[in-house]
């Protein structure tokens, strides 16, 4: 198994295949964005909208959804964003993909700086047995 909570985040990983025990052995909070049917930012935003349960309040663009992943008091110190279907996704929309990595790293980055952990998890399909 990937011990991937044992290290500090760095960029976008791969999801162990038992992610929630070991994020559960880690105290760290998982949330599921769920990318199989984004077609654009709108759909993606609506994906992180319900992948991380914000409220309608969410401003559905680059800058709410970084000020949503830095802000610690909507999130706990451990945080796990699991990007379901990354590889398909970063396939499909090249473009869409390299501007949501730039704020997931932003973002990242940010909370190291306030001494939080945001790891970021590609997960693909439970089919593909390539990442277990």
């Amino acid at each position: 198994m990937i011990q991937v909570f044992a290290e500090v985040p760095q960029g976008i990983q791969t999801a162990p295949h038992e992610l929630r025990m070991a994020a559960a052995g880690h105290q760290v909070a998982v949330r599921e964005v769920d990318l199989t049917h984004v077609r654009d930012r709108d759909s993606l935003m609506m994906a992180f909208l319900a992948g991380l349960a914000l409220t309608q309040s969410f401003g559905r663009n680059w800058d709410a959804l970084y000020d949503v992943l830095t802000d610690p008091q909507q999130f706990s110190g451990r945080l796990a964003v699991v990007l379901c279907d990354y590889a398909h996704f970063k396939k499909k929309r090249a473009a869409l993909a390299a501007e949501l990595e730039g704020v997931l790293m932003d973002a990242q980055q940010s909370a190291a700086e306030q001494g939080r952990l945001l790891w970021l998890l590609a997960e693909e399909r439970d089919t593909d047995t390539r990442h277990w």
